[in-house]
């Protein structure tokens, strides 16, 4: 699903409509083109925050999720983001 992205100035003009709008979806902001901020309700922040929370230790994984994990490998379609890993 693919976030609904407005300009910076339509954000401005329409402030009211797009405050309604990240009720139902998070919206992003660009400026110049890019993304700059994404606006989502309150709700769903404080979801993301209390998920963001839950930090396992290495004591939470069996020794076969600790082996899964090295023996891992990212799929094909990561390639497309090759470039965004400094090397």
């Amino acid at each position: 699903m693919q976030m609904l992205t407005i300009t910076s100035v339509e954000f401005q003009r329409n402030f009211g409509r797009y405050q309604d709008a990240a009720f139902k979806e998070p919206i992003a902001i660009t400026l110049n083109g890019r993304e700059r901020i994404v606006v989502l309700s309150a709700e769903e922040y404080h979801r993301l925050k209390r998920r963001d929370r839950q930090v396992m230790g290495l004591e939470d994984f069996t020794e076969a999720d600790l082996q899964a994990i090295l023996q891992a490998e990212p799929p094909q379609e990561a390639d497309a983001f090759d470039h965004e890993v400094a090397r």
